[in-house]
């Protein structure tokens, strides 16, 4: 039965098994980096979490909803990385390492171009923003939420620059070094709140400048390592880059599709958001501690994708499609069983985090019930929704991804949702319901796709 299904989703007959892109060591080399640091950096968030909600509803809730925001930024700017990290892996699995680097200084342009203008405008009309998407929200509320936005919006250009550094080194397949760097921002980001917020008294803005320093210093790092001669990728010589308007196009062809998907996934979350903002202060702070928790059983998951991404973008790039199916296949295989563990994990832990967090018993209360709800349903619909779709815009194919994933999203997740809350009186529950819904149909769009073969029908670097 197995060798049957096998037949539809790769032929091993065209693969040269003794000579694999990827053997089993380098695979692990790859992954676990990747998966530690994005279950580290979910730690240390929910640990930042932790330490906001000791100073209140109203500054956990504030930083929930402007964090729907951020976040917003950051998946734009996290796209057009991922765009320099297919481009990259494609040129040096076609062994073109100087197209490779001038591929990366012009991601480099781009990122700043997109990130400064997104920064000076979130900072300047933050409050307009904030009333805009959220609506009447608390004064309370409202006045942490301006003060932690002033800040966080400083730090974009900043975390546009680390995520582009830490693609490059992962497109050659070196995810040590972007996690160990990851791993002491966080830690300085943690050590930074304890200080600022608790020692100084400062709430919000102590969150919100220990995060702006952190992202600080791991940009500077990051690029000042990859000024090294010994290493495939390169960037030196800052002043003396020029645009070139064939690469960049190249680009923006990767990026900005995957940037419109991000983005239209996360303005659908904040539509969503502005539904649960009417629920009261309980319900929110409740909702932003299951986001967290959700977060957290997922984050590995997302680290195996980053993964796939490169390898799959090497396969591409060597002319090696079979083997790139193969890895698809195995790589989610094997995401399967550790969004299985880290559901489980999340589960046993939540109550603990959520007493630590000092949460008000209601909204412990209800966010547990949520929780339920998530470890059950996740492990059955997540894998096929997101893990394939890494390995198929590694080759190109981003514009279905960003089509389909649209769809999916406003359809399912966001309109049941609102139906859920403003019409039928549904809780916060209601978010989960949606976007198990948007899960369950993306995985289904997904897999039609991959058996289909059309998502290898792209050309990203010739």
């Amino acid at each position: 039965m197995f060798n049957k299904i096998r037949k539809h989703l790769y032929n091993s007959d065209e693969i040269d098994w003794n000579h694999l892109t990827f053997t089993k060591k380098e695979l692990w080399k790859l992954l676990y980096p990747l998966m530690l640091e994005q279950l580290l950096t979910s730690f240390m968030g929910m640990a930042d979490t932790v330490m906001v909600t000791r100073a209140g509803n109203a500054a956990i809730s504030a930083v929930s909803l402007v964090d729907s925001i951020n976040i917003l930024v950051i998946e734009i700017l996290s796209a057009m990385a991922a765009g320099g990290t297919i481009i990259c892996s494609q040129y040096i699995g076609h062994h073109d390492l100087e197209k490779c680097n001038e591929a990366a200084r012009q991601v480099v342009l781009t990122v700043l171009m997109i990130s400064v203008p997104l920064a000076l405008v979130c900072l300047f009309f933050r409050r307009p923003i904030l009333g805009l998407v959220f609506g009447t929200v608390d004064d309370a509320v409202m006045k942490n939420g301006v003060t932690y936005f002033f800040y966080t919006s400083m730090s974009f250009p900043f975390l546009a620059l680390f995520e582009s550094g830490a693609a490059f080194y992962r497109a050659g397949g070196n995810s040590r070094f972007p996690m160990a760097l990851s791993v002491i921002s966080n830690c300085m980001n943690i050590a930074g709140n304890a200080i600022l917020i608790f020692g100084c008294n400062l709430g919000v803005a102590g969150a919100a400048i220990s995060t702006l320093l952190s992202r600080i210093f791991s940009a500077v790092v990051i690029f000042y390592f990859l000024r090294k001669p010994n290493q495939q990728i390169v960037i030196d010589h800052y002043l003396q880059i020029r645009p070139n308007g064939k690469m960049i196009r190249k680009v923006l062809s990767i990026g900005v599709p995957s940037g419109v998907e991000n983005g239209m996934f996360q303005f659908g979350k904040l539509a969503i958001q502005s539904s649960v903002s009417t629920l009261g202060t309980v319900n929110i702070a409740a909702n932003a501690m299951m986001i967290i928790l959700e977060n957290l059983n997922g984050i590995a998951g997302i680290g195996i994708g980053i993964g796939l991404m490169t390898i799959v973008g090497q396969c591409i790039g060597a002319g090696r499609v079979e083997e790139a199916k193969y890895y698809i296949v195995k790589i989610s295989a094997f995401a399967e069983w550790i969004i299985i563990l880290s559901c489980l994990i999340v589960f046993v832990i939540a109550k603990p985090v959520m007493w630590i967090a000092g949460m008000d018993p209601e909204a412990a209360d209800i966010c547990f019930k949520m929780l339920i709800y998530v470890t059950i349903v996740k492990p059955i619909v997540w894998i096929p929704a997101f893990i394939p779709a890494y390995g198929m815009r590694s080759a190109g194919d981003v514009k279905f991804s960003m089509t389909a994933s649209s769809i999916t999203m406003w359809c399912c997740r966001v309109l049941v949702t609102t139906l859920l809350i403003r019409v039928f009186g549904f809780g916060p529950i209601a978010v989960w319901i949606g976007m198990s819904m948007d899960w369950l149909a993306r995985g289904i769009v997904y897999t039609i796709r991959y058996c289909s073969g059309r998502w290898l029908k792209h050309s990203v670097i010739t």
